[in-house]
Order: C-alpha cells, then structure tokens, then sequence
C-alpha cells in the first residue's frame, strides 16, 4: 500500500485525569488512535499519577479493540500542566535513557501500543514555573531516538509496531526551538496544536484553517502547516488538530460585531464542548452563528450580552478534512473526546474521509 493511498488517522485524545473513562462512550470504528492524556513527568520518569485510575482505562480502552481491532492506544505524556519536568528529564543521555525506559515500561506492562510526547514547550515558557533551557532544543529530538530506540526492542518481543507521535506548537515559533526535520525521523505522527490561538486585543479565531481577513491573525493551521513543511517534516506525518470545544471572551461594551472587537476581558476564557453548545447556544438566546468565509471559521456573538465564541463546527471541520486530504497529510487528531458527547464533530470527520 502506497502512503499517498492510506487513509487518514483520526486520533482523539482521551482524558483520565477526570476519573474513569467510559469506553461505552467511545465510538471505537470512527478513530484510529486513541491518545490517553496525561502521564506525568517525576523524578525524570514518566509516572501514572494515579495507578489505579490509569491501570483500569488502560484495560478499558484496550477492551474497544473488540469493536475496532486495528485502533490503537497510546500513553501521552506531558500536557500544559505536567510538562515542568522534562527539560531536566532529557538533560543527558543516560536521563534519556531512564525516561525512555520508563515510558516504554508503561506500554510494556499495560499492553499498549505507543508513546505520545506533549512537551509544552521546549525551550520555551509554557505553564508558569515550567523549567526550559536552551539546550531543549537538541535533547527533544535526542529524546525522541531514545525511545525510539526503547520501541525496538518492545517491537521484538511483541512481534507487532509501536508507534512514537508526539503533540507539537500549532505555531510558527515553535519550530525555532526545535529541530523538527530531525525529529520526524523517529516520529510516526507529530500532532499540530491548531487551537487556542487568540490575541490580546481583538477577538479573533481560536482554531482557524486561514488567515481572517476581518482581524489580522498571527496563527493558522495552515501557516503552521506549511511552516512545518517548510522545516522538513514530511506531509504524510502531519496532522492537524481540531477543537471539541470553544473559547469565550466577553468583549467591550461598544462591540458590534464580535469578530475583530475589543476584547474587554478573557475571564472564563476556557469554553464549553461542541455538543454543548450546538445543543444549547447556537442561535439561542441571543448567540448568533457567522461564519468567517476567508478563516473557514465559526464564531457566536451575542449583541446584548457581548459575549464572543470561537469554535469548530461541521462546517469548519469539513473544510479541515478536505484541506488533509488535498494536501497529502496524515490526517487529524482532537482534544478532546468527552467535548463532543454527541459525536457531531467526530461523525462528520467518518464523513469527509469515507
């Protein structure tokens, strides 16, 4: 089988630290992968925070390959909040070693089937009071041949593939920190962040395909996209990210139009779920759907309440597909599972790539 004729990966990221998950609640045949979010980082180790939690989704998600016998489960380890300790924890190669070991040990023992990297961000701030240093750059690709290297061996005694991915800056930037081209030797999936983009000032578009025409954007998945290109990863490796959930921002009294308004404050800035918010707040009390043609791109405002909401919707995902499809990339991952109960978005995804 040719790359170019593979069908695309859908990978939905599916959160434990919420409690225990509900396998009865996962469309199983409509996803490739499953990313489970998060392993911690401790004492330069990944670590299952809560053993036994993790230890029965494990078990849980494992069990959706009766339905589905080529999905695969994989440990992401890291996210915004646990990604403090990996600078320290790839500083040298036998760190590196240990923390390979460590992360391989976990699918080893739980009979999974990949490591899932989501370092937020080498050589960069991310969380407040996360510990990055200069020489990220490097060891985050040394990183990566290091458990690499630890899959080998796992691969050998289990006669089957064990896949290396890893969640990446949906932004430009985030590529002068890294060593992406290098990197993507070893990466089976590097997973395009291409959400949560939003300015200061002006309403924007969290999770745009495009440019807007209507607010100056720094950020879309497109510019990210070909940046990453640009950089040496290969097409066929890149997947684009899509939000099940929105962002909310409460703008300026004056605001007439939502899109391109002053943002008076980001307070509760973290939205609710797509299913939410088809169901209960699409073209209800007062929250009108525009859609940005030029950005391919949603948004709610509420004139009397200024309330502004940025999301993925069908349409805007549909798009997202196409542009995958067009482009040759690997396909597509979101965050996250439980933000779209109803299945709209991941329904419409089975849709697009059929």
């Amino acid at each position: 089988m040719k790359t170019a004729d593979k069908k695309p990966v859908v990978i939905g990221y599916v959160t434990g630290y919420s409690g225990l998950v509900n396998q009865d609640q996962i469309a199983a045949d409509k996803l490739t992968h499953i990313n489970y979010a998060f392993v911690n980082v401790k004492n330069n180790q990944a670590y299952l925070d809560n053993y036994k939690r993790d230890s029965t989704n494990f078990v849980r998600l494992n069990s959706l390959k009766r339905k589905n016998s080529n999905l695969q489960i994989l440990i992401s380890i890291g996210g915004w909040s646990w990604s403090e300790n990996f600078s320290d924890a790839v500083l040298t190669d036998s760190l590196r070693k240990g923390f390979a070991k460590s992360s391989v040990d976990i699918i080893r023992k739980h009979k999974l089937d990949g490591v899932d990297i989501d370092w937020e961000y080498p050589g960069m701030p991310g969380e407040e009071g996360n510990v990055y240093r200069p020489e990220d750059k490097q060891n985050f690709t040394l990183m990566f041949e290091a458990i690499r290297k630890e899959l080998d061996i796992l691969e050998k005694e289990t006669g089957k593939k064990k896949l290396l991915t890893t969640a990446t800056g949906g932004f430009p930037s985030f590529l002068d920190k890294t060593e992406m081209g290098k990197a993507a030797k070893y990466l089976d999936y590097i997973n395009l962040m291409t959400y949560d983009y939003y300015s200061s000032k002006q309403a924007g578009h969290h999770t745009n395909l495009y440019d807007s025409k209507t607010y100056p954007s720094d950020n879309s998945a497109d510019k990210a996209i070909k940046a990453y290109m640009a950089a040496g990863v290969p097409a066929s490796k890149i997947v684009m990210g899509i939000a099940f959930y929105g962002r909310n921002l409460k703008l300026s009294t004056t605001a007439q139009k939502g899109l391109g308004d002053t943002i008076a404050s980001t307070a509760n800035s973290y939205g609710k779920g797509y299913t939410f918010l088809k169901d209960s707040v699409v073209n209800k009390k007062g929250f009108i759907e525009y859609k940005d043609e030029d950005a391919k791109a949603p948004y709610l405002f509420n004139t009397e309440t200024k309330q502004y909401i940025s999301y993925d919707n069908e349409w805007s995902v549909a798009n997202k597909c196409d542009y995958v499809l067009k482009h040759k990339l690997g396909g597509v991952m979101f965050w996250e599972y439980s933000s779209d109960k109803n299945g709209y978005l991941l329904n419409q995804i089975t849709k697009s790539f059929k």
